[in-house]
């Protein structure tokens, strides 16, 4: 016991002490961040992205002013919409 005669044992239980919080913090944030990633599922690449259909890209192009009434309802028939 000559090794904590000397008053280092106050300062090895505060670095004790330091650690254990320090790892109790990066366990919490790790679930937390675990948690929100599986809440949110995989959107990643084509999930993330709506897929649009013909008639969709074709309304949007309307709306947008690229094409005229005519040409729309031209291409509406074509799809059979």
């Amino acid at each position: 016991m000559m090794f904590f005669e000397d008053g280092q044992h106050g300062w090895l239980m505060a670095a004790g002490i330091l650690h254990l919080l320090i790892f109790m913090i990066l366990a919490i944030l790790g679930v937390a961040v675990m948690a929100q990633w599986v809440m949110r599922g995989d959107r990643s690449g084509a999930s993330q992205s709506v897929q649009k259909t013909p008639l969709m890209i074709l309304q949007e192009r309307y709306a947008r002013g690229e094409i005229q009434r005519d040409e729309y309802e031209e291409k509406k028939r074509d799809l059979g919409a």
